[in-house]
């Protein structure tokens, strides 16, 4: 085989690895920052001394003109 053919495969298979462990390190980081945001979210609700009913209702209140009608339509 080709002497440069086989620089590049063993690059590319570097590449391919370092692709691999960089996109695992992604998901990890993604699934991180959800968990604080879904944290810092429970903690504006719990200091605001909100139950479930009353957080739904007040979300259910801040929806924009016109997005209720549009969930409606998708079920």
């Amino acid at each position: 085989m080709n002497p440069k053919i086989k620089k590049i495969n063993a690059e590319y298979q570097k590449n391919a690895a370092k692709i691999d462990e960089l996109q695992a390190r992604q998901v990890e980081l993604t699934k991180q920052r959800t968990e604080l945001e879904n944290l810092d979210i429970i903690g504006m609700v719990r200091s605001m001394g909100l139950d479930p009913e009353q957080l739904a209702a007040l979300i259910h209140a801040a929806r924009p003109v016109g997005q209720e009608e549009a969930d409606h339509g998708e079920m």
